[in-house]
């Protein structure tokens, strides 16, 4: 997790980013001169958007040095006060990456952070942010009698659009970077990560977490249904199971997770299989023991859907035991019983 309580800004630079097929490039020449009131407010703004503990880090198909925003922040780290030289460089090389039409140009942000709390660790880190979007504000003065009323455009402090931060730590790995894009969602959205930053997602107890429960997900909605005759129900209450295994355990073991939540054999194997396949297709690494992330549970549970749907009448919710529901048919069509002991 990211802490702002302990973290100060010792030097920040402005520059401003057009799309480089319509804008321009404009640069500044020194650092931006901050005070306490706006380091407040900067801290606000650039540090909050960060709740994720999804953590990347820099690569490069052959050589983590070719990397070109590693090898500025590696620069900065080395030398903070050549962050004003460095960050003429990035604001260059995000240029060069801005030239889908639906990117918009803003103020890019270079700032260099003492002391950011890291899981428990405090750090410096290097922050690059863009500013995209304007909001309009209302500015009511007193005039004699009567007040006036303009109009501003400016930044909301509340709405960071693009943010980065990366922690000087672990720099032979490409160093700890989190990321935030809060806009362009579709293809445009590459830019930031893929083009500019280069970054992939970093192997820790988040990335475990997270690919497991996606195996899980897929094995049971598409796989299973495949190989076996099994009832929604019974998808559902496997979801629900493997969940719940998440949520009770703070480590995470293969087997131990096999024998518990699905226990037929023959499952299991065909499990094991499946998680061949799906590593191999996805590109990921899928290990078998490995710490719990409760942030990632939290994150992929929400889309483990406990829902049966029934054609456009009804859907039932299952939470719970799994014994309680029955299904069958007769001759008005199929049906499900459902026992409880109280109604709410």
């Amino acid at each position: 997790m990211i802490l702002k309580d302990s973290a100060a800004i010792k030097g920040m630079a402005i520059h401003k980013v057009g799309n480089k097929l319509t804008e321009g490039l404009h640069l500044s020449k020194s650092v931006f001169q901050t005070n306490e009131d706006l380091d407040g407010l900067f801290l606000d703004y650039f540090l909050t958007p960060f709740k994720k503990q999804e953590y990347f880090t820099f690569y490069h198909d052959s050589d983590l040095g070719l990397n070109e925003v590693y090898t500025y922040a590696c620069r900065v780290f080395d030398e903070p006060a050549a962050l004003c030289e460095q960050s003429v460089n990035l604001a260059k090389h995000l240029y060069e990456k801005s030239t889908h039409p639906k990117i918009k140009g803003g103020e890019f942000y270079t700032v260099y952070f003492k002391d950011c709390a890291l899981d428990g660790e405090r750090v410096d880190a290097l922050g690059l942010f863009k500013s995209e979007n304007k909001d309009t504000f209302l500015k009511v003065f007193a005039l004699g009698d009567s007040f006036e009323i303009l109009s501003e455009e400016g930044i909301n402090i509340n709405k960071l659009d693009k943010g980065c931060l990366i922690f000087n730590t672990e720099k032979e790995n490409g160093f700890i970077v989190a990321v935030v894009d809060n806009t362009n969602k579709g293809t445009e959205a590459q830019y930031w990560m893929d083009e500019f930053l280069h970054v992939k997602q970093r192997k820790d107890e988040y990335y475990n977490t997270q690919n497991v429960l996606s195996l899980c997900k897929n094995f049971v909605t598409q796989e299973l249904p495949r190989q076996y005759e099994v009832s929604k129900a019974d998808q559902v209450d496997l979801l629900n199971k493997s969940v719940k295994f998440f949520k009770e355990n703070e480590s995470f073991d293969m087997k131990e997770f096999s024998n518990e939540v699905i226990e037929n054999p023959e499952i299991i194997e065909s499990f094991r299989r499946f998680k061949d396949t799906f590593q191999r297709d996805q590109d990921i690494d899928i290990a078998d023991n490995f710490s719990i992330s409760e942030s990632a549970v939290k994150k992929q549970a929400r889309i483990f859907k406990s829902v049966i749907k029934l054609d456009k009448n009804f859907h039932i919710y299952i939470h719970g035991n799994r014994e309680l529901i029955e299904q069958g048919s007769d001759e008005k069509g199929k049906y499900y019983k459902v026992y409880y002991k109280e109604e709410t």
